[in-house]
């Protein structure tokens, strides 16, 4: 792949929204761009929250919100914009000596950014569950959906370190599947497509939940936006 492939593909993914527009809550979120990677000049982006800080108490505090989104999603955004940026001058330079160093960074940064944009839009301030297509997919794939919601909550709990829970569709096999991801891009399959995510890095919990991570998953179960789950579902199954 030359230069200006790379940077073609990279920015056509990088401008792709990840979510339709079918209902109210997506509509909101094209509108606040949330849903987007990049801004209007193609960089990597940290886009406003289509919901205030304090949207989401009591199961996530507006100090927690706050730093988790502002910090640790928006960090990585920065990372991401300087790790392609050095990927770009290595290539200019035709030094190809610190490449592996500079695309592993990228993969880690992005993918954060990524994990996260789809973390926020998974949430809402209401219960919701698992209905339509979505959740007959559910039951052909895990029984019913209080098995699948145990497996996503075993599976989250259980990530060794910092990392996340995730609920994705695989087109090619056309079944759900559940997996870890330590960090943001270990342990993953390819081909999936992240439907919901559940972030148990400890920046997402601890200064309400201390090091009670399991507490935190079961909690956040009352805020799972599932219609949102939903929609990325109903795109996902267009890749068949």
């Amino acid at each position: 792949m030359n230069r200006n492939t790379f940077i073609k593909t990279t920015a056509i993914l990088g401008t792709t929204s990840i979510l339709p527009t079918s209902n109210v809550f997506s509509q909101s979120l094209q509108q606040s761009a949330m849903d987007k990677l990049t801004d209007t000049d193609g960089n990597f982006a940290l886009l406003p929250l289509p919901y205030h800080e304090n949207f989401l108490e009591p199961q996530m505090d507006q100090e927690t919100l706050h730093l988790h989104y502002t910090f640790h999603h928006g960090d990585a955004v920065k990372g991401a914009n300087k790790d392609l940026q050095m990927v770009r001058k290595a290539m200019d330079d035709n030094n190809l000596e610190t490449i592996d160093y500079w695309t592993r960074k990228l993969s880690y940064h992005l993918s954060s950014h990524i994990l996260h944009t789809i973390f926020w839009t998974n949430l809402g301030n209401k219960k919701t569950d698992p209905a339509g297509a979505l959740l007959r997919q559910i039951e052909k794939d895990f029984g019913t959906y209080e098995k699948l919601k145990l497996l996503i909550a075993k599976t989250s709990k259980g990530v060794d370190g910092n990392g996340w829970g995730i609920l994705g569709y695989h087109p090619s096999t056309d079944k759900l599947t559940v997996l870890q991801c330590e960090n943001h891009e270990k342990l993953t399959q390819w081909g999936v497509i992240p439907i919901l995510v559940i972030d148990v890095w400890e920046h997402s919990y601890y200064l309400k939940y201390r090091n009670r991570r399991a507490e935190f998953v079961d909690n956040l179960f009352a805020i799972i936006n599932w219609d949102n789950a939903a929609e990325r579902y109903n795109a996902a199954v267009k890749f068949r």
